[in-house]
């Protein structure tokens, strides 16, 4: 049993690092990474590759984090019928001609004190609603507070009753549209 006198030990060889990724979440806290790849794979011994890839945190703040954090106020549409604002003049009667725009979410989360009233009863994860956003809700940016962001999760409150609150995904927004009957409205 001769010692073999085998090629000599390769050691590992790594490229550079490639560019940080963009941070993983839009708004708030996410994380980005870089990678690097084998030049020359180890033989014969030689020492292993170190890591190929890093990964850092990193806090997202584009700029529209701040429509991702407004929290959308809703009431059920019924309200629209009850809703007699004694403020309201003839000429304000007008605007709410306004065409309105309606968006669709998934509810995510829903607090357990929307258990407690007939209409946010309605309101169960995994399920569809459509939002009503009217004349009479449009903020300054001519849209309603809390709108969302497609495909991002955003925050909610029931207007009337205090806790009931959650998170819902926004799927879609829909202009000149108006949401079928038993829906909800942005107050």
């Amino acid at each position: 049993g001769g010692v073999c006198v085998c090629a000599p030990a390769i050691d590992c060889i790594v490229g550079p690092w490639g560019p940080w990724s963009e941070c993983s979440s839009l708004c708030g806290i996410g994380s980005r990474e870089r990678t690097r790849q084998v030049m020359v794979p180890p033989r014969n011994g030689g020492t292993p590759c170190p890591d190929l890839k890093q990964r850092r945190g990193c806090f997202g703040d584009s700029p529209i984090c701040d429509t991702a954090k407004e929290v959308a106020k809703i009431l059920p549409d019924s309200f629209k019928r009850d809703f007699k604002d004694p403020w309201r003049r003839p000429h304000m009667l007008m605007k709410e001609k306004q065409p309105s725009y309606c968006v669709y979410f998934r509810l995510k989360q829903v607090g357990a004190a929307c258990r407690l009233h007939f209409w946010s009863s309605q309101l169960m994860r995994e399920r569809r609603v459509c939002v009503e956003c009217q004349g009479a809700a449009v903020g300054r940016k001519s849209r309603c507070q809390g709108d969302g962001l497609e495909g991002a999760r955003t925050f909610w409150t029931a207007a009337s009753i205090t806790g009931c609150q959650g998170s819902w995904v926004q799927e879609r927004l829909q202009e000149n549209c108006l949401c079928p009957q038993l829906s909800l409205i942005f107050v």
